[in-house]
């Protein structure tokens, strides 16, 4: 089984391929036509899925959520707000797309955890994701002493406070070294200085 996933890892690597954008084309072009976050029956990169934890068996969900690339895109105020600063158009809102992608799937899923995320496929326009949602109470997970530990309340609404790998890496918290003094204990103790 090593092999195999050894195999998918490489194959996901080779984007620019000419075998890759063969079999992600028909993908992107059917992944437009369906709705923002849509549930999937299992991961499309086994991989990485097993990488994060997941684990086919109940409890576990697999849901491929879509997000527009870019920064945000407000229309120009046309009163008042006569310096630059205040018109804020093209500001980014600060999070990666898939910690986004993360939040907005957990709104929909109010009553699962994110256990992670990974990146599917991507055009001029959208980003997609997998996110890898848990049920906490389910009596599967509840048993799997590998897996128990985000029925704690402690994790209630993780990614929602960038606990997850996305929010952290966003929060800065990935980066070490010279530079991000102000990245610990939080960017809100250092008053958004890093960003």
């Amino acid at each position: 089984m090593t092999n195999l996933y050894k195999n998918v890892r490489m194959f996901w690597r080779k984007r620019n391929s000419p075998e890759f954008k063969e079999i992600q084309k028909p993908r992107l072009i059917e992944w437009r036509r369906q709705n923002t976050i849509v549930r999937v029956d299992r991961p499309l990169r086994i991989d990485r899925a097993r990488a994060l934890g997941y684990k086919a068996k109940p409890g576990f969900i697999i849901v491929r959520t879509k997000v527009r690339r870019g920064s945000r895109r407000m229309s120009r105020p046309n009163r008042g707000r006569s310096r630059g600063v205040n018109l804020a158009i093209d500001k980014t809102s600060g999070r990666n797309l898939r910690w986004i992608a993360e939040t907005r799937t957990q709104r929909k899923y109010p009553n699962l955890e994110v256990l992670g995320s990974y990146w599917v496929g991507q055009d001029g326009r959208s980003k997609w994701f997998e996110i890898i949602l848990v049920d906490p109470v389910h009596p599967a997970i509840v048993k799997d002493k590998r897996i128990n530990w985000i029925n704690r309340k402690v994790h209630k609404g993780r990614t929602f406070r960038g606990l997850t790998a996305a929010g952290k890496r966003s929060r800065g918290l990935f980066r070490k070294g010279y530079g991000v003094e102000k990245a610990r204990p939080s960017l809100r103790a250092n008053g958004r200085r890093l960003k």
